[in-house]
């Protein structure tokens, strides 16, 4: 599972300006499989996106892809970690131990 964490380097209203382009971005991983939960930081100077995939390299060129990526407008810190407890409802994701 990762966490991505966007930072925003442009003011707000270059932000606004690209984000129909980043909601259909999102709304493509979504449909993928690949972000499970996202939204902005507050105070709203990024955002953080939940997203599990196969491996880090997956992620990362996902996250180039963002059209706020591509515009200069965020930088991405991506964390890789093992979600050993979850809740019911995000149990497929949950890590699991070796047999």
């Amino acid at each position: 599972m990762f966490i991505l964490e966007l930072t925003y380097t442009a003011p707000l209203d270059r932000i606004e300006a690209a984000h129909p382009e980043h909601v259909a971005w999102l709304d493509s991983h979504y449909e993928s499989g690949v972000f499970i939960a996202s939204g902005p930081k507050d105070p709203r100077d990024g955002a953080v996106i939940v997203a599990v995939g196969a491996d880090r390299a997956q992620i990362e060129d996902i996250a180039k892809g963002d059209p706020y990526s591509v515009a200069g407008l965020a930088e991405y810190t991506i964390t890789n970690f093992r979600a050993m407890r979850t809740s019911p409802a995000l149990e497929e994701y949950r890590h699991q131990r070796p047999a």
